[in-house]
């Protein structure tokens, strides 16, 4: 029995201390308003504010770091960090592999966008996305030929450059790149709804982590804290909770 006393005690406390040590917060830095690098060199957007003000909330040291999109969960899995904060949303797929926080950002649309006054049937046509993506896995759904890219600026600049029709991406992110077009991109058809809300991604056995982040994330829904840095990053359109 006091063996048993002593396992517990001593798990108990490489929990604590787990949680005791910095947090490193996983990010891709490259999708704005979402997460992006700025002129300093550091991490910013909407997920670096979100991010600090949970670690904030659970009274936890938290750390930065960026990984490219197509290794970002792997490399969770595999310990480079502890959490995914990078635009995820949640799908039954990924949370096959790995587990996610409460959903801090609603369900929102995913959106097609092309070149301006060109008339793209969009079933036949050359589509660019994002690898690894819930947009990428939509393409291949409705029968288009998917071009796929490792970063968000790559497939934007497909379309520019007329190597795809059209992209598919988050409307938030696409928004403010049709708006800053001087008309020469626009939006095609009708959004699309695929994918839950987005949520913080962790590894299945950090499991008092996860709680402690469920938590913080709580608390500012309740407060509007975060309905408040949803309508700063994404203005008029940000969905509330």
């Amino acid at each position: 029995m006091k063996k048993l006393i002593l396992a517990a005690s001593l798990s108990a406390m490489a929990a604590v201390t787990a949680l005791a040590d910095p947090i490193r917060m996983g990010t891709e830095g490259a999708y704005p308003p979402y997460n992006f690098i700025n002129d300093a060199g550091e991490v910013d957007g909407f997920e670096r504010e979100l991010g600090d003000e949970i670690c904030k909330r659970a009274e936890l040291e938290c750390t930065w770091v960026t990984n490219d999109w197509d290794s970002i969960i792997p490399n969770l899995v595999s310990g480079n960090y502890d959490t995914i904060i990078a635009g995820m949303s949640v799908t039954p797929e990924r949370d096959d592999v790995i587990d996610f926080s409460n959903e801090y950002y609603p369900p929102s649309p995913s959106a097609f966008v092309g070149v301006a006054e060109m008339d793209v049937d969009l079933s036949g046509a050359i589509i660019a996305a994002q690898t690894n993506t819930i947009q990428a896995g939509h393409v291949s759904e409705i029968g288009a030929t998917l071009v796929e890219f490792a970063t968000p600026d790559e497939t934007v600049a497909a379309v520019r450059n007329g190597e795809a029709d059209a992209v598919l991406a988050d409307k938030d992110y696409l928004a403010p790149i049709v708006a800053e077009s001087n008309g020469m991109l626009e939006f095609i058809g009708d959004d699309v709804a695929i994918g839950g809300g987005i949520g913080i991604g962790l590894r299945e056995s950090d499991t008092e982590l996860k709680e402690t982040l469920n938590k913080a994330i709580d608390s500012m829904k309740a407060d509007g804290t975060l309905n408040t840095m949803l309508a700063k990053w994404f203005e008029g359109d940000a969905p509330q909770w």
